[in-house]
């Protein structure tokens, strides 16, 4: 049986990413959102456009959903589907680390928890499916702002409250990490939600490599980190490799 075609993928990630929010994105946002080529995106996108599934604002160069994807639906993967398919990549990740995991998507400028995962341990912890965590302070939260420009954009106008004496509040400093975030391919955080905690997450993608989700550890920082406060290199491996497992699963029909 023929294997899917990756333009298509990839036109019908850039139709989702646009059909988020407000969906006026410039070439390089997109680009940027999907990990791709500039030249790739432009091709994409002017094919699209020939169409009529895409529209091109002559005065800022942004693209937007064409009139015939007027009624496009903005959401093609619920919770439900991306917990199946995370569940035993989830449950491997907890036993490899020894760390809580948590799997988030974005929600009206916050992180969703769709899926936790307990530390294996017997401490006393709290469920957090239904929590809302704060994107500028998560590992979580990060993954998902790095590859959604007009999210990124959107919280940095925002006021970032201030949680902890390491919380990043300042738009330009977000700004920068997020590109660091895009050139690694993974998240971190220490102590910038919470005193004594720290989280490491990378992100999950779907067919045409649109981020959906972030998947995660969190735990106390002289665990998760070296003296220096760098994530232990093999914990990011372990939350890399989780994180690809569960897209390629995602990529598969079932």
């Amino acid at each position: 049986m023929p294997g899917p075609i990756q333009s298509i993928e990839r036109a019908a990630a850039i139709l989702r990413l646009l059909a988020r929010g407000s969906g006026r994105l410039g070439l390089g946002d997109v680009a940027a959102s999907l990990d791709l080529p500039k030249g790739t995106t432009h091709g994409i996108l002017r094919t699209l456009q020939g169409v009529g599934f895409v529209e091109q604002d002559h005065t800022s160069g942004h693209y937007r959903l064409g009139a015939a994807l007027l009624h496009l639906g903005t959401s093609y993967l619920d919770a439900n589907e991306l917990r199946s398919r995370a569940i035993n990549w989830a449950d491997t990740l907890a036993a490899r680390s020894g760390e809580a995991v948590r799997i988030g998507t974005p929600l009206d400028g916050s992180v969703l928890v769709v899926h936790h995962v307990f530390r294996p341990d017997d401490t006393p912890q709290i469920l957090d499916v239904g929590s809302l965590l704060p994107m500028h302070a998560t590992a979580l939260g990060k993954v998902l702002l790095a590859y959604d420009a007009e999210l990124a954009a959107r919280i940095r106008r925002a006021e970032l409250t201030s949680l902890t004496r390491r919380t990043i509040v300042e738009p330009a400093a977000l700004a920068r990490v997020l590109g660091q975030v895009r050139t690694a391919g993974w998240a971190s955080e220490a102590e910038e939600c919470m005193p004594g905690e720290a989280s490491i997450a990378a992100p999950i993608r779907a067919p045409g490599g649109l981020v959906v989700a972030a998947i995660g550890i969190s735990g106390p920082v002289d665990r998760i980190c070296a003296p220096s406060s760098t994530p232990a290199p093999e914990l990011v491996r372990d939350v890399h490799d989780a994180a690809r497992a569960v897209s390629r699963d995602l990529m598969t029909d079932g």
